[in-house]
């Protein structure tokens, strides 16, 4: 079987398991992008009692993008497998893992499905979408640092992308440990996101 064969199923099944999560849009005519697990992350910042930063990531994650940019038009959806988590310190990610916080044992995953995108110009300026994690879904806009589309020598495909940032409460997620205490709730998010044009399978 040749190798455009099995680039064609990949895609294929990569879109279906996508779908299976409702992450899938339904902009018309837009180009698709299977989201690269190596360029798409995120990052995350919280102050800690008024001393110092916490951070930490979220990576290995999967999704899909759709970028319609003559019609100023474009989805995000994108899945987020919280034990993926990482600060570099293994007791800090199991209390982060734990009830206290993501608790993971029941939510293991987390989404984000963008609503609409917003355009300055002919450039990407924000994203507004619902974040479900720890069971609850709220809104979010993020907002957009960079967006660019480009051939990509590695790839042999057109790649589009972009940094996002966003701040949001984790209270409204039902993450409220240690916010009476004089931890903060408010969280800063860092999004990158990149994938490569899905050809077409026809």
């Amino acid at each position: 079987m040749t190798t455009k064969f099995f680039r064609q199923t990949h895609q294929i099944l990569a879109i279906a398991a996508i779908s299976t999560f409702g992450l899938l849009s339904t902009v018309s005519h837009a180009a698709t992008y299977k989201l690269d697990p190596h360029h798409t992350a995120v990052r995350f910042s919280v102050d800690h009692f008024g001393t110092s930063t916490n951070a930490g990531g979220f990576y290995n994650l999967d999704g899909t993008l759709e970028y319609a940019p003559e019609r100023q038009q474009g989805f995000i959806g994108l899945t987020i497998p919280i034990a993926n988590l990482s600060t570099g310190i293994k007791a800090f990610d199991d209390h982060l893992k734990s009830e206290d916080f993501f608790n993971i044992a029941r939510y293991p995953t987390a989404y984000f499905k963008s609503t609409n995108w917003q355009f300055a110009g002919n450039k990407v300026a924000a994203v507004t979408g619902d974040l479900t994690l720890n069971g609850q879904t709220n809104p979010v806009t993020l907002i957009a640092t960079k967006f660019n589309c480009y051939d990509s020598p590695i790839l042999n495909a057109e790649a589009c992308g972009g940094d996002f940032t966003t701040t949001i409460d984790r209270t409204k997620w039902g993450m409220d440990t240690y916010t009476t205490g004089g931890a903060m709730k408010d969280i800063k998010l860092v999004i990158q996101v990149e994938g490569s044009k899905v050809a077409d399978l026809n």
